[in-house]
């Protein structure tokens, strides 16, 4: 179904800062002399495309990056806005018959219902680029708040919770921007609410640190999370965004 299409400039920013720096996306960018990478659902204007593509420009060069809308008037405004560094096709899930090695698809799976997500990913998976990976992610309007999954041909490989931590009190504030396939199950006795729960009170235990200000807090809270077991994957890049990244098991409802 189509999507609402809000969208804004730098929506994305932080997702796609993680994206250029993450090894395993790294590693399908480089995985093929042509690499092709889907944006789905870009919505009713292509600005967050054309900033993937710049983005992804800076680590591979020569990276085809098309965006896809199953809203043939929306593609439309998309060629005619576009400058070149993009191209624009209808299509949904099925990708419109490309193998990019690279699918993001944000705010999509968002307003479908829960039980529609693994045949979603599923056809999406179906048509990566042998070692491509996919992120389905969700974010609020500015961008200051959201998270994503990422998935490779066999199944989600981690989740990820980013936000500007100037917009936050707690880091559980970030539940109502889980990913679809989580976000009905932040209750108490899912791995997803186990979590959010040690989080906040990390997050409160490193008050202290607020002092040398919001992320020197998140880093605090990174490092007592890790202390208790939490396995949190290192943050590769300096410490310009507030992420926490797990791996799937840790957070995965039991049916999943």
């Amino acid at each position: 179904m189509p999507t609402r299409g809000t969208t804004g400039a730098n929506r994305l920013r932080r997702a796609d800062r993680w994206l250029i720096h993450h090894p395993r996306v790294l590693e399908a960018l480089n995985s093929t002399d042509a690499p092709v990478v889907v944006d789905l659902g870009y919505g009713r204007l292509p600005v967050t495309t054309l900033e993937l593509a710049s983005r992804l420009r800076a680590v591979r060069p020569d990276v085809r990056v098309v965006g896809l809308e199953i809203e043939p008037e929306r593609v439309e405004v998309a060629r005619a806005a576009s400058d070149g560094r993009a191209e624009f096709r209808v299509g949904g899930f099925e990708l419109a018959g490309l193998r990019p090695v690279l699918v993001r698809a944000f705010n999509v799976l968002r307003q479908y219902p829960e039980d529609a997500v693994a045949d979603a990913w599923h056809t999406m998976q179906s048509g990566l680029a042998p070692g491509g990976v996919l992120v389905d992610g969700t974010c609020d309007e500015l961008g200051r708040r959201g998270s994503w999954v990422l998935l490779d041909g066999d199944g989600p490989v981690s989740l990820t919770l980013a936000c500007d931590p100037r917009a936050i009190e707690r880091p559980s504030d970030l539940a109502e921007r889980l990913p679809k396939i989580l976000i009905h199950h932040n209750v108490p006795g899912q791995p997803i609410h186990t979590l959010l729960d040690a989080a906040d009170r990390a997050w409160a235990a490193a008050a202290g640190q607020s002092v040398f200000g919001p992320r020197a807090r998140w880093r605090a809270m990174l490092a007592a999370l890790c202390a208790q077991g939490v396995p949190v994957e290192p943050q590769r890049r300096s410490a310009r965004d507030a992420v926490l990244t797990v791996p799937w098991a840790t957070v995965a409802p039991p049916r999943i």
